[in-house]
């Protein structure tokens, strides 16, 4: 489930901090490559661009899923499709279906680059960093380097990410992400390659064409694009949760309802 349920201190609630883990891990890269002096400088708060949920409150919003939804291979397509049915009668009755999300694990990759909340790019020597404000997740980007062979790499929520410039636009590509780890839901085998081409198309505005690429799952590549505005204004602020949110409760059936008044404490 994409959902915003409520800005709040800025665009972050403050919530209870649940314990993230994590396991693996490699060798010591080398020294990072110096950043060309024609790169543009992303550093700074981003917000999805135009804003979905813009004049909204206080209520379960979903993103859709974007453009025409992927072309899956059978039996994917039809148990894909069924669930989102599913799911989407749920959420236009008011009563969503838990998620992961809900259940305040990583949203991973290419979710987290849906922005929901607000993401901070920190561009440094060698490096980029994205930051969300949706609970706390870090994502990140190491330039010039080569990707490890496929069998190496560890599975991981935001898999590992090698970049480059062009230009004006960041090249991205993302391999190693679990299978566990969805995006809308769209199943993925280990196999599945993300590629970003984060163009920079004013001093304000990227526009990120993301291509998800897995033969095994995929009939053709799935191509679509989120555009992120620049806002000089905003603060993140820390954003953790726990499984007892302060806005929401997963009720016995399994859905999710926003807390009456009375109930947020």
């Amino acid at each position: 489930m994409r959902f915003r349920p409520i800005r709040l201190m800025a665009g972050a609630a403050a919530l209870g901090l649940a314990a993230l883990g994590s396991t693996g891990g490699y060798a010591a890269a080398a020294a990072p490559a110096t950043a060309t002096a024609t790169a543009p400088n992303i550093t700074g708060i981003w917000e999805l661009y135009p804003d979905p949920f813009a004049g909204e409150e206080n209520t379960f919003l979903e993103l859709p899923v974007p453009g025409d939804g992927p072309k899956l291979r059978e039996p994917y397509a039809t148990e894909w499709k069924t669930l989102r049915a599913n799911r989407d009668a749920k959420l236009k009755a008011g009563t969503p279906l838990v998620d992961p999300n809900t259940q305040c694990l990583p949203e991973g990759m290419p979710s987290v680059m849906a922005a929901i909340f607000p993401l901070e790019f920190l561009q440094t020597p060698g490096q980029i960093t994205v930051l969300a404000e949706f609970i706390t997740q870090t994502r990140r980007i190491f330039l010039n380097k080569t990707m490890p062979a496929l069998d190496e790499l560890t599975p991981t929520f935001y898999g590992m990410s090698i970049g480059k410039w062009e230009g004006n636009t960041l090249v991205v590509t993302t391999k190693g992400v679990k299978e566990e780890t969805r995006f809308f839901e769209i199943p993925h085998s280990f196999e599945m390659t993300i590629t970003e081409r984060l163009k920079v198309t004013g001093p304000d505005t990227i526009e990120n064409e993301i291509t998800i690429e897995d033969p095994k799952v995929l009939l053709e590549p799935y191509r679509f694009t989120y555009g992120y505005k620049r806002n000089p204004e905003y603060q993140i602020m820390e954003y953790y949760c726990d499984r007892e949110d302060p806005l929401f409760k997963v009720t016995k059936d399994g859905t999710v309802e926003m807390k009456s008044s009375d109930e947020i404490k």
